[in-house]
C-alpha cells in the first residue's frame, strides 16, 4: 500500500501536512517492538524460573505489563514512539497532528485485541488498507493515526511545557518566529538560545534562561497544547 498524504487546515488558519505510515513500515515497527519485548520477557524468566510457582507469577505480570503498558508509556512519555516506531522513523499522534495522550493511546491499544482478530491482525490489516489515511480500528476509535517522522506537522518538536499565552495580540509572523524558534532550541548551545531570547524581553519580561523558557511557554500556547 502507498503512503497517503492528509493535509488539512485547522481554525488557526495554519495547514498541516500528515503523511501517513502504511502497513509494512507498521508491521516492521510492531515486529521490532515483539522482539524486544520478548527478549525482556525470556530474560526475565531465566532468574524467576529459580522462584518456583511465584517466580511464574511473577512472569505472568511482566508479560501483562510489557503487552499492554509498554506501548502506552512510550506513546505518551516519548513523543509517540515506541522503539520499534522509533527504529522505523514513525509516530502517532491524535488525527489532528497534536501529540497523543493518555486516552487515545489507551483506547488504540486496547483494541488491538480486535484488530488481531481472526490471527495476525486481519482486522488491522484489512482496515490499514481499505482506510484512506491507513488506519487499523483502533486509531480509527481513538481518532489517532501513525505518521513518519520526517513530515511531521509545524510545531512537533517544541519542547513540552506549560502553556502561557503570550500577553498581546501577535501577528501570524511573529507567532511563526516564536514557534520556529522553540523547535530550533535543542540545536542551538543555552548562551544562543538566551542571546536570541533577550532581543524579545519586551515581550516576556524576562532575560536569560527565564526569558528562554517563556518564549517555548508560549510556543506550546500558539500550537494549542494545555
Amino acid at each position: 500500500m502507498l503512503d497517503t498524504v492528509r493535509q488539512f487546515e485547522t481554525p488557526e488558519g495554519v495547514f498541516l501536512r500528515l503523511r501517513a505510515a502504511g502497513a509494512l513500515p507498521r508491521a516492521q515497527a510492531w515486529s521490532i517492538d515483539l522482539a524486544i519485548r520478548a527478549a525482556v520477557f525470556w530474560g526475565s524468566m531465566i532468574p524467576l524460573a529459580f522462584l518456583g510457582a511465584g517466580g511464574m507469577g511473577i512472569g505472568a505480570l511482566v508479560m501483562f505489563v510489557l503487552t499492554w503498558f509498554y506501548p502506552v508509556v512510550c506513546e505518551v512519555y516519548f513523543h509517540g514512539q515506541t522503539l520499534g516506531k522509533r527504529a522505523m522513523g514513525l509516530r502517532v499522534v491524535n488525527a489532528d497532528g497534536t501529540p497523543i495522550t493518555w486516552m487515545p493511546s489507551v483506547v488504540r491499544n486496547l483494541l488491538r485485541a480486535v484488530d488481531m482478530l481472526p490471527g495476525v491482525y486481519g482486522v488491522g490489516l484489512v482496515s490499514t488498507l481499505i482506510d484512506p489515511y491507513a488506519r487499523r480500528l483502533g486509531d480509527i476509535i481513538a481518532g489517532t493515526m501513525v505518521i513518519h517522522t520526517s513530515e511531521l506537522p509545524s510545531g512537533s518538536q517544541v519542547p513540552v511545557l506549560a502553556a502561557h499565552r503570550p500577553p498581546l495580540d501577535l501577528a501570524t509572523d511573529e507567532q511563526a518566529v516564536i514557534v520556529d524558534f522553540a523547535e530550533r532550541c535543542a540545536q542551538l548551545t543555552p548562551q544562543r538560545q538566551q542571546e536570541l531570547s533577550n532581543l524579545l524581553d519586551p515581550l516576556t519580561g524576562q532575560t536569560g534562561e527565564a526569558g528562554t523558557r517563556q518564549l517555548v511557554a508560549y510556543a506550546n500556547w500558539l500550537i494549542g497544547r494545555p
